[in-house]
Order: C-alpha cells, then structure tokens, then sequence
C-alpha cells in the first residue's frame, strides 16, 4: 500500500514539474519598446486611479465602497496591460500573477488614502 502511494506521488510530482517548465519565463525576453509599453500601461492605471480617487473622495460615503468603486473603473486599462504582454508572448500565469499583485497594491493604497481623507473629513479639517 505505502509502494502505491509513494508512486503516486512521484508520478504526480513529475507531472507537476513538467508543467512547470512550459510556464516557466525568462526575463531575458522582453524587449526595451515591450518594456516602455508595459510602463506607459502601468503609468495609464495609476493615472486612472487618482482621476477616480479625486472624484469618489469629493462625497463622503463608505470607504470600501469608494475604493472598490475606484478599482473597478479602471480594470479595462488593466486588460489593456494584459494584452501587452500577451502581445509579448508574456505566459498567462506570469501576467495574471503580475497584475493580481498591482491590482492588490493599488486596492490597498487607495484603501488607505480613503480611510485618511475620510478620518480628515470627520476631524473637520475638510
């Protein structure tokens, strides 16, 4: 029974393994223009989100809300990015990764600035 098993999970090891090299990416890859087009994306998004952060933070209202309202306005420039790097020939699992980690960023950075600006409306220093 332990034999069965230890083959098992060899077998499905190695699988896993071969998975992983057909994912894997090097760096080495992108060209400079790619680059320059992945920040101008970047650049675009943060843009977007500090449009939407001065026109939500005029009103008050939840914070949560405010924020996932500022996020999901600017998803379509994130799609934007996401077809850059396929362009690229970018791995899905690498560019999903990469913007799931800016979308978090960006979400908790505009968590913050609006738990701040609303503690100054409430402060009356607005």
């Amino acid at each position: 029974m332990k034999q069965v098993l230890i083959i098992a999970l060899a077998f499905i090891s190695l699988s896993a393994q071969a998975d992983d090299a057909k994912n894997e990416w090097h760096n080495t890859s992108l060209s400079d223009a790619t680059i320059k087009k992945i920040q101008e994306s970047q650049y675009h998004y943060k843009k977007c989100i500090a449009n939407e952060l001065q026109v939500v933070s005029a009103k008050p209202q939840d914070v949560r809300k405010g924020t996932e309202a500022i996020v999901k306005k600017c998803e379509n420039v994130l799609a934007d990015m996401r077809n850059v790097y396929l362009q690229e020939k970018v791995p899905e699992v690498i560019a999903d990764r990469h913007l799931k980690q800016m979308r978090i960023q960006t979400t908790r950075d505009v968590l913050r600035e609006m738990m701040f600006i609303e503690s100054a409306r409430k402060a009356g220093q607005q």
